[in-house]
């Protein structure tokens, strides 16, 4: 059995969801410290002309609130984000094949008010999970109600899954201590993404923006894509 993990992104990039393929059980890390800097749990890129990014951010609120797990990150609704966010993507991908196809989810998420940034982001989630029809099962580190650091909370997470294989990403080389997988009998395998190439709005291509960009484009092909770019890994 395979297991990974990965923080609740916002509107995730297609990487994301290639993990979450490529296992049998994704661990959603609900519970694990915001980031104090510049994070993909609250923001991510789309694209605009000529050949540009824009970044959408969920503003939240820091002030006063030290370091704070993910899932009790609140929104700063004090901002007029959400509509932004939705006239950025009605405004730079009406004219995609696919913009009509699934902009009425976009509308429905951002008229509604959301408080919760986790709870945000895991909607977010699972659109893009049944749209790309991906079978893994998801659960949260809030629930599992696991202790550790670092690599030892991932030997953890491993050994209450029941799995035999850990998946990270390449980058994971940088931080995971694979000794401590060894002795519990446990492997590490990395992978190393490919984003894929599609018909892209707006001139040049851009590489690793949020999936968004990719469904909109190419719709319900879009799983796919991303499978056939990273099949021989």
């Amino acid at each position: 059995m395979i297991v990974a993990c990965h923080q609740p992104n916002y509107l995730p990039w297609s990487g994301f969801f290639y993990k979450m393929m490529s296992c049998d059980a994704f661990v959603i890390m609900d519970s694990c410290q915001f980031p104090r800097g510049g994070s993909f749990v609250n923001r991510n890129r789309v694209k605009t002309p000529p050949s540009n990014f824009l970044w959408l951010t969920v503003p939240v609120i820091k002030k006063g609130k030290g370091l704070q797990p993910i899932n009790r990150v609140r929104i700063d609704n004090a901002v007029g984000w959400s509509i932004r966010h939705l006239e950025s993507l009605i405004h730079f991908y009406k004219r995609a094949p696919y913009f009509d196809d699934h902009i009425e989810f976009f509308r429905y998420m951002y008229r509604k008010r959301w408080d919760s940034l986790v709870t945000l982001n895991i909607e977010i989630i699972n659109f893009f999970k049944k749209l790309l029809k991906i079978e893994t099962k998801i659960h949260y580190l809030s629930k599992l109600k696991i202790e550790g650091k670092g690599t030892s909370l991932l030997v953890n997470i491993s050994k209450i899954m029941g799995a035999d294989i850990y998946l990270s990403g390449y980058g994971g080389r940088k931080y995971i201590n694979e000794r401590l997988f060894k002795e519990e009998g446990l492997e590490v395998r990395y992978y190393n993404f490919r984003s894929p190439i599609y018909p892209q709005l707006w001139g040049e291509f851009l590489y690793n923006l949020s999936i968004i960009d990719l469904v909109f484009n190419c719709g319900e092909k879009a799983g796919e894509i991303i499978k056939r770019f990273n099949e021989s890994l």
